[in-house]
């Protein structure tokens, strides 16, 4: 929760509200994730099973890419009164997950290379073993995946403070810098959403391959194991790429909703002949928007007066506001 302090400074806090429950609930399926790691290389070593030695590795790269969200997480909130960071760290789980998004990708790439390479160099499968393990890591990631959908699916974000900070000019121009103090919602923490998608696209493989597998050993269809491989490398393809969009708009500034919150703000400005000449809307964090507003009014009233028009709109947790009287 960000903060507001007297006088000319301020904090910049634009975490989520969710930020630490986020971070306790990615930790613990890190250690659920790593647990079961452990327990399949230990056992397949034991039994001289290859396929749990591989799906125990298989779930360290799963665990490594948790990680990443993990320590944007931690990383976050340690810095997040670093006044190095001019707007927070607030963007920091959105870094992540375009991270999680490329390695997603890179997963469903080498998934239908080696789906492709089976196809053509069709191998002898344990089907009793490999389907015994795959029901394992299924349930493994169903349990996780309940761990992280209520954060995933509820979008909170807070805002802090309800003073201004004024600076007036000359030549009737007013600087205003403030903090609104509603609540948002809908707000996306990409970061959970990257964990998320990384816990339900292995669960999706888990499914696919025990389909192929019990069809394959009532069958003998061998080729339906790698073409449920390149089925599922596909569909999660398109989950990292909707992730990787989704993270970039917000690293790179771009207007949030459609130009839903700038339309909004020049609706709610402009009603006296006052004209914005220049308007700048990013989101700072989850639940949270900046915004710059230069507008232009036959009288110019305080940069105070414009900001009360703009409270309403609860996800504007840093407004600037520069007025200048028309000539």
């Amino acid at each position: 929760m960000a903060a507001h302090t007297e006088g000319f400074g301020h904090e910049h806090v634009f975490l989520g509200d969710d930020h630490d429950n986020n971070a306790r609930k990615v930790w613990l399926v890190i250690a659920l994730t790593t647990v079961m790691m452990v327990i399949e290389i230990a056992a397949g070593a034991y039994y001289g099973s290859m396929a749990l030695v591989a799906d125990g590795w298989h779930m360290s790269t799963h665990a490594s890419a948790l990680l990443i969200a993990a320590i944007a997480y931690l990383y976050a909130r340690r810095q997040a009164h670093n006044p190095r960071f001019t707007f927070g760290t607030g963007k920091l789980g959105d870094l992540a997950g375009f991270a999680s998004a490329i390695i997603l990708a890179l997963i469903a790439l080498l998934m239908a290379w080696e789906s492709i390479v089976r196809i053509l160099h069709p191998v002898a499968i344990s089907f009793s073993q490999a389907i015994g393990v795959a029901v394992v890591g299924l349930l493994v990631n169903l349990v996780s995946a309940w761990i992280l959908k209520d954060n995933h699916h509820r979008a909170h974000g807070h805002h802090h403070g309800h003073g201004d900070h004024a600076h007036h000019g000359e030549h009737a121009r007013h600087g205003d810098h403030a903090h609104s103090g509603a609540h948002a919602h809908h707000a996306t923490d990409n970061n959970m959403r990257a964990a998320y998608v990384h816990v339900i696209a292995d669960a999706l493989t888990s499914v696919l391959a025990i389909v192929a597998l019990l069809l394959g050993s009532y069958y003998g269809w061998l080729w339906l194991d790698p073409l449920m491989g390149i089925v599922g490398g596909l569909i999660i393809a398109q989950w990292a790429f909707g992730l990787m969009r989704s993270s970039a708009t917000v690293l790179l500034d771009a207007i949030p909703d459609r130009q839903k919150l700038p339309n909004e703000i020049r609706t709610a400005i402009e009603t006296e002949g006052e004209r914005i000449t220049d308007l700048h809307v990013w989101q700072v964090g989850p639940g949270h928007h900046a915004a710059i507003v230069a507008l232009t009014a036959p009288v110019a009233r305080p940069p105070a007066f414009y900001k009360a028009k703009l409270e309403r709109f609860s996800e504007l947790s840093h407004v600037t506001v520069e007025v200048t009287q028309a000539a």
